[in-house]
Formats: C-alpha cells, structure tokens, sequence
C-alpha cells in the first residue's frame, strides 16, 4: 500500500495493520454499495492498469453502454492490498484483483464481505521474478539476504513466497520490500534491490536490464496458480443483481475480442496502458484468458449447486497464506464457496 514503502514487515504486524483498518473502516460505516455511501445510480469500479479484458471495457465504453442510466466511476489502485481497503472503507462496489489478496480479504482479521463474480485470466509469464544485472542472483536459492521487492498481499507477493518455499529458501532470510509497480522501478534503477516479483508492464521495464527466475506459469505448473478475479460487494450483488450480470456480459465481450480480435483487443488495452498496440498484443498472449462459456466451467466458477474448483484454489492460496504466517488460518472451504457468486452466470455467458 502507499506509505508502506521499503518497510519489512512481520506477520504480527500484518495482522495488527489489518485489524487497524477493520477498526477504520467500521467508523467510516458501510461495506461497499451501502445506501448511505452511494446514490444506486453510481457504480464504483476498482481496476488495475495490466493486460485483461477490464481495460477493454474501460477503453470501449461497454458498461456504460449496457447502463446508460447509471454512471460508472473507474478508480485506479496499485495492488489487490489497496483495494482490499476501500472494499473494507465502503469505497468501492466492485473491482478487479488478484486470487491471493481475495483469499486473504475472505480470511481473519479482515473478513471483507465480497463474492467472486469473474476470472479475468489466469497468471502466465506475465507475473514473474526477476534479478536485476549484475546482483548475482542466478536463481531463486541466492535469494537469502538479498533485497527482494513485490507489493505485499499481492498475487506476485503469494508467488514469490510459493517460489522461496519450493527452493527451500525461508522468507525470513530474505529482506522483502514491500513497494508498489511504480517504486520497484525507481528501486530497481538506483540499484536498491536485487530482485522483484511483480505483474505487467512493469515487469517489462524490469525484463530491459534483468533476468527472469520464474514466472507465475511455472508455478502453476507446481500446484500454485494465481489469478485475476473480478469481486463485487456482496451488499452492491443483493441490491443489484442487473449490474452484475451487465458487467459480466461486458467482460465477455472483452474476452471474445481478446480471442477473435486480437488486434483490436490490443489497441483497447495499448490506448489504456499508453504503449504501442505491438506492446500491448505481445503483453497479452504473457496471460491465459479464459472463454466466456468456460466461467461456468466445474474447473473455475462452477454454476448454482455446485460451486466450481476456484473455491478450492481460494482454500489452497488461503491455507498456504496461513501455513507462512500471513493470516492466522485459512477460512473453511464451505465459507470459500459462499464467496462464489454463480446466480445468472451461465445466462451472462452465452451468446
């Protein structure tokens, strides 16, 4: 989060930083949608500038076609931590956010009530660790002692905890940083830190003057796989379920031009990044992007009845966060599965 730059923290002190925004929240009132924060006309939409179908409905406009009665408000954020807090502040009614934070939102002490509604894709190469020049780093085990940067709470900092436990490294060897995509670039060139786990396009930048370690496909490929989720308030989903089942049919859209278009998908996503459309289009084949129909899949979201396998991939990342001292436990896997909106989406997928 912003102000939390170059900190190392304990996990003792990510439960008391926790707790701290509990209390703050609960004296601002209201979860994210409350009646008394909004005006029902206004939806606030939490993103993230990497590749995905969600810069595409920004950039054409698609929400606020499907609901030209409402006003869409988009809000930048840096890391899932960041919009962990506004959910918990009531600020925000849904948002785009990665698997790790959501696991750890759905866990003590924050407990935020929100509902996985979409996956925007699944991490690839575009999430990796990588060693700066002339570090010495060769591989994940000369990580020990090392300065190692990666916004905490994130699905990169998950990653790059799942990648020191596979290597047999201990976290509390290494010197985590905990510094957002545009800090760990300015670190990165001073030379103040040797290596960094984090998501595109800073990765890219990092990528001109560095090597990478491991990405989040390889991971994947090792039991740990992170994703990009859309999550809604579950207060905002109960008082309007049309919002949702609109914003679903727009990131299917996307999805479809991501697959059937890629030139145009790249141009949507370039305008947003504010890079070339070549550098966008080779940004997102990094990603795995779902089809639209495969949301409702037993693999990913699932359909009424029978909540899909995202609920364990939540329970796993959760267990993993627990296991490293990062949460005090994991949530049980039935209250994992609560926290998968599935009502309407078959019908939001099909064409």
């Amino acid at each position: 989060m912003p102000g939390t730059r170059g900190k190392r923290r304990t996990p003792l002190l990510f439960a008391a930083l926790g707790a701290l925004v509990v209390v703050t929240a609960c004296g601002t009132g209201g979860g994210g949608g409350d009646g008394g924060r909004s005006d029902g006309r206004t939806i606030r939409i939490g993103y993230q500038a990497f590749p995905s179908g969600d810069l595409i409905v920004k950039e054409k406009g698609l929400l606020e076609k499907a609901l030209p009665d409402h006003t869409i408000k988009w809000i930048k954020f840096d890391s899932g931590a960041s919009i962990n807090t506004a959910f918990v502040a009531g600020s925000v009614d849904l948002a785009a956010i990665g698997s790790s934070p959501v696991a750890r939102g759905l866990s003590e002490p924050l407990n935020i009530p929100y509902q996985v509604t979409w996956v925007l894709d699944v991490a690839g190469d575009n999430e990796a660790l990588v060693a700066r020049d002339g570090s010495g780093v060769e591989g994940v085990g000369d990580l020990a002692g090392r300065k190692v940067a990666t916004p905490f709470s994130s699905t990169s900092h998950y990653s790059l905890l799942a990648a020191l436990d596979e290597a047999g490294v201990d976290a509390s060897e290494v010197d985590l940083l905990d510094l957002e995509p545009q800090d760990i670039v300015a670190a990165w060139s001073r030379g103040d830190i040797d290596a960094a786990y984090v998501w595109l396009p800073t990765l890219d930048e990092l990528g001109k003057t560095g090597r990478t370690l491991l990405s989040s496909r390889e991971l994947a490929a090792a039991d740990k796989p992170t994703l990009d989720l859309g999550v809604a308030s579950t207060a905002f989903i109960d008082k309007q379920p049309e919002v949702i089942a609109a914003w679903r049919k727009a990131q299917a859209q996307a999805l479809d031009l991501i697959h059937d278009d890629p030139p145009a998908a790249a141009e949507a996503v370039g305008k947003q990044l504010g890079i070339g459309s070549d550098d966008a289009a080779a940004q997102l084949k990094q990603g795995i992007f779902l089809r639209p129909a495969e949301q409702a899949d037993d693999k990913w979201l699932g359909r009424p009845g029978k909540v899909g396998n995202l609920a364990e991939n939540l329970h796993s990342a959760a267990e993993f966060l627990a296991g490293q001292k990062q949460i005090p436990a994991a949530p049980e896997l039935s209250e994992l599965e609560k926290a998968v909106y599935v009502e309407g989406l078959s019908d939001a997928v099909s064409k």
